[in-house]
């Protein structure tokens, strides 16, 4: 309701357009009342108003987690099509000092307890956090004094979730002289370690890695000769650019792989084969991550390979695989391995094989890649 009324001044003075949203998850029985409210506001605002209902939940697992990915994707379905371009987010000092706790307890990295992002991309959208150096009690002070109502989600009282448990732990930190005001400077210091690491990654990046049609090829002594955790990174950076993906894999797990690889010179993980040998390590898309994937011609496949052809109904794209690079008798030519190219995308009408462009089979076919590697990396 602060951020409400906040933006509804702000760009009533600059002339701006403003839209608010509010999410109803079904999960209470007051929320509908409450988002009744949040529109009744809004309508003496002279406010465009919505009501988003998460209709299509389960109950079981992490329910707040799955809450706030149904949250994000009824928002940004709903500013596209209201023409929206920038989200703003409630979040405040007092979100940002609780995530800091959670983290720390999941042992999460420099990157994990830096500080919420006050900015960020997610499902095409921008979304802003301009109340991070607020506190709660600030925003409730700020509501008070303009005499604007708002409603406390009983849930937050409910132990039973982290972020609540956490919230008490910040109370009980107090005569340490630990509250969320000083959690929030830690992360922000953090912040600053996390954003100088990843543009030491960026530069030593260019001296290591190579694109190769789809695949990271790594040299590995000039990796070796940085430290554990660029190499970490570097190693990081290239399995989510191949798989397509966001989240990290985790420490122990790229501990594993390197341990693993010493003996045995190929791994699996996160989507992909990872195999090294004569002083250098290929990282390229498992099969048995993208043998289901199917989209139209015209649509990009994988997340990240778009192709360029003559585009017709009927015709559709997915792996190479064996079967499809059985087909290729010239796909030695391309210098690409094998198990690279059996997770290349192929155009295929039912079981016949049309065009597989990394196997040089016909060139009126291309597909390229959306993002470069390097490219990839300053957008973080």
């Amino acid at each position: 309701m602060a951020l409400l009324d906040l933006l509804d001044r702000w760009t009533k003075a600059r002339g701006l357009r403003l839209s608010a949203a509010t999410v109803d998850h079904r999960l209470r029985s007051g929320a509908a009342a409450e988002a009744a409210q949040v529109a009744a506001f809004c309508a003496i605002r002279s406010i465009p108003h919505q009501t988003l209902v998460w209709q299509d939940h389960t109950v079981g697992g992490n329910l707040q987690d799955k809450a706030r990915i149904a949250r994000y994707g009824l928002l940004a379905a709903w500013a596209t099509a209201q023409g929206v371009e920038k989200v703003a987010l409630g979040h405040s000092g007092d979100d940002q000092a609780e995530t800091f706790l959670m983290r720390l307890a999941r042992e999460a990295g420099v990157d994990g307890l830096a500080c919420m992002p006050a900015g960020f991309n997610r499902h095409g959208m921008r979304w802003v956090r301009p109340l991070l150096s607020v506190s709660r009690l600030q925003l409730r002070e700020y509501l008070t004094s303009r005499g604007i109502c708002w409603s406390d989600d009983p849930s937050n009282e409910d132990e039973a979730y982290e972020r609540i448990k956490a919230r008490r732990l910040l109370t009980a930190l107090e005569p340490l002289g630990i509250d969320a005001g000083s959690l929030r400077r830690v992360a922000l210091q953090l912040e600053d370690a996390s954003v100088a690491l990843k543009h030491l990654v960026r530069q030593v990046s260019r001296d290591v890695v190579t694109e190769d049609r789809g695949d990271i090829v790594l040299n590995w002594d000039r990796a070796t000769a940085q430290t554990f955790e660029i190499r970490r990174r570097i190693l990081i950076a290239a399995l989510n650019w191949v798989s397509g993906t966001v989240h990290a894999p985790r420490r122990n797990d790229i501990l594993r792989m390197l341990a693993a690889m010493e003996t045995t010179g190929r791994q699996t993980l996160a989507g992909c084969v990872v195999t090294c040998g004569d002083g250098l390590v290929r990282i390229t898309r498992e099969h048995a991550a993208v043998r289901a994937i199917v989209s139209r011609t015209d649509q990009i496949w994988d997340r990240r390979w778009l192709l360029e052809g003559p585009h017709e109904p009927g015709l559709k794209v997915r792996a190479l695989g064996d079967a499809g690079l059985r087909l290729c008798p010239d796909w030695r030519a391309n210098g690409l391995p094998r198990m690279s190219l059996r997770s290349t995308p192929a155009v295929w009408q039912g079981e016949t094989l049309i065009a597989a462009p990394l196997a040089g089979f016909n060139d009126a076919w291309q597909a390229r890649i959306v993002a470069d590697f390097h490219a990839s990396l300053l957008s973080h």
